[in-house]
């Protein structure tokens, strides 16, 4: 990083905490907090599985990539992005230069089991979601790697023990 780091990103799959880690987070900090699936559904109006219902995932993701490029532009924000965000190359760049991007890592099984009665989850409720997110996994993994400066796996702490885990390696990291 060349210049100050002011903001901080959280990237990872579907029920890693990026928005529970993320709001106490930016609490902890001071800073406002942002997360992107949210914000869309703020600026459209519905909920996301409506989003992929009426433009599909392409156009979900052209609206995600749009709303990526205008936060990661502002000052002091944590943010946390949908777990597909990291697919579009320029989502990637524009995270990984615009601040410090924490991958929030969480294996399949225990994802599964934070997610498994989550309805607002439109790539989980079709089939088995189980094998859904393995497969997710499997592709997505390199991408939040490649995306990332600190990869934080969420398997055992605490929200407050990865907060303070991850507001150490931002402290050290500056």
């Amino acid at each position: 990083m060349n210049a100050i780091v002011e903001n901080i990103f959280l990237v990872g799959l579907m029920g890693a905490g990026k928005t529970t880690v993320g709001r106490l987070l930016a609490k902890r900090l001071g800073r406002r907090f942002i997360d992107t699936d949210h914000e869309i559904e703020a600026r459209c109006g519905v909920k996301i599985p409506t989003i992929f219902e009426m433009e599909g995932e392409a156009g979900f993701r052209k609206r995600e990539a749009q709303v990526i490029d205008e936060l990661t532009q502002e000052k002091n924000l944590v943010l946390a992005t949908g777990g597909g965000a990291v697919l579009l190359p320029e989502n990637r760049a524009n995270l990984h230069n615009r601040g410090m991007v924490f991958y929030l890592r969480a294996n399949p099984h225990e994802l599964w089991l934070r997610t498994k009665n989550d309805k607002g989850r439109p790539l989980l409720n079709q089939g088995d979601a189980r094998l859904t997110l393995e497969k997710l996994y499997e592709q997505r993994d390199p991408l939040y790697q490649d995306a990332a400066h600190h990869t934080i796996d969420t398997g055992k702490p605490s929200v407050s023990q990865l907060v303070n885990t991850l507001i150490m390696q931002f402290e050290l990291s500056k």
